[in-house]
């Protein structure tokens, strides 16, 4: 391969090209061989954590010359016990089914055919994210099983981080005797290499999917000329509704803003309904402001605690991904979905209540990509979901919506047989 200072269409066209020999190797590699990749990174990864977390130390110091917010160098930050996890994920997507193959439906027709609808990856997937470096593994891990070829562009600030985990990618790779260009990163920090994956490579690329902030993914969706999985953002909501019950109320609402603020599946508003104002609103405001969360309510809100700010119009389309809330009172359940309507992004909306028509009614008119009833907006996660891990959420209306795991990486084919079948 070119190296990184090399000329960037060059480096990018050579790199489309590997990657497009390995997806119609990876095609029909086995099962057995890829969970044997898989399980062999994932042993790389645990062996080689020491140089892992000493390559993040880099990216830790580099971000913070840049003068990243709290909340990013978080996402940013690897330590024994992330890498662990990283570990884990990658061991459970090993394990899981192999979706290639799989018989989706079957039927026969009076001609005499007999059609099946079966998955088929998707060819050679372009990942570009930004500070997050597990999404190296994750992304890496999900295409390969999924039969995908893969390129990876990390961003800037993870670059020695997502150095040393694709190494172990690799290593993976190698040891199942699958194709090293099967995941690809891209080693260089030019963001040039981002402007060729989005215009100048559909002839190698069949899906982008970004992971990163508004701007990141604003970009990738209007300039791409490639197929996006994507969500711009994650402004989820958690309403409170009249059933709720307040114990319950509490520990979701603190989980889902507080447990990590940077993460797309954390809690931007909380909407209380009208009829818990007396009971309920009180002591979740002072839940969140004793945990260090700063609170920008509407005047319904602001009348109840002297810590709360006024909010301001702007506040409730906003993703924080930081210690900040937004919070307001709505006049019951009608009100709260045309409020998400309005101000969310399609991504993660949740109720609190122990009322099922109402969750019902929640469920059935909002369109967002995951719903919840009674549980933290921070489940919005592959790997709680069961996938071991996601390269992304989907907010979309087409083919994946919500987390996208390998299943999700995958299209389908029709096989047609027949026995000397003609038409007349």
């Amino acid at each position: 391969m070119l190296d990184q200072t090399a000329d960037i269409p060059a480096l990018m066209r050579e790199i489309g090209e590997s990657a497009k020999v390995a997806a119609a190797e990876l095609a029909s590699a086995s099962s057995q061989s890829k969970r044997a990749a898989l399980l062999a990174a994932a042993d790389a990864l645990w062996e080689r954590r020491a140089q892992i977390v000493d390559a993040n130390a880099k990216d830790m110091a580099f971000a913070q010359e840049k003068g990243l917010s709290p909340a990013m160098l978080d996402r940013l930050r690897l330590d024994e016990t992330r890498v662990r996890a990283m570990v884990e994920a990658v061991q459970a997507i090993a394990e899981q089914e192999d979706p290639v193959g799989q018989v989706i439906d079957e039927w026969e027709r009076p001609s005499g055919l007999t059609i099946r609808r079966v998955r088929t990856p998707l060819g050679v997937i372009g990942v570009i994210y930004e500070s997050r470096p597990n999404v190296t593994a994750d992304a890496g891990a999900l295409c390969l099983k999924s039969g995908n070829a893969s390129i990876l562009r990390g961003g800037s600030e993870s670059f020695h981080s997502s150095g040393a985990i694709h190494a172990c990618l690799v290593e993976g790779l190698k040891a199942a005797g699958l194709p090293e260009a099967a995941i690809q990163r891209v080693p260089t920090r030019d963001r040039a290499a981002v402007g060729e994956m989005l215009s100048n490579m559909t002839q190698y690329i069949d899906v982008i999917v970004p992971r990163g902030g508004k701007g990141l993914v604003g970009r990738v969706q209007s300039e791409a000329r490639a197929p996006v999985f994507a969500h711009l953002e994650g402004i989820c909501h958690v309403y409170i509704h009249a059933a709720a019950d307040l114990e319950k109320a509490r520990k979701v609402v603190v989980n889902a803003k507080m447990r990590r603020t940077g993460i797309c599946g954390a809690a931007e508003c909380v909407l209380f309904d009208r009829a818990v104002v007396q009971t309920h609103l009180r002591p979740i405001i002072e839940d969140l402001v004793a945990a260090g969360c700063e609170v920008r309510g509407d005047a319904n809100v602001a009348a109840l605690n002297d810590r709360v700010v006024a909010a301001s119009d702007a506040d409730w389309g906003t993703e924080f991904l930081d210690t900040i809330i937004a919070a307001r009172v709505v006049a019951g359940v009608a009100a709260a979905i045309a409020h998400i309507r309005r101000d969310g992004a399609g991504h993660t909306d949740a109720i609190l209540t122990e009322d099922d028509g109402a969750a019902a009614e929640f469920f059935a008119r909002l369109d967002s990509a995951i719903l919840m009833r009674n549980a933290s907006t921070q489940f919005a996660d592959g790997g709680e979901f069961g996938m071991g891990a996601e390269i992304g959420i989907a907010t979309g209306k087409m083919h994946a919506r919500g987390p996208v795991g390998a299943m999700q990486l995958t299209s389908f084919k029709y096989l047609v047989e027949g026995d000397g079948t003609t038409r007349p």
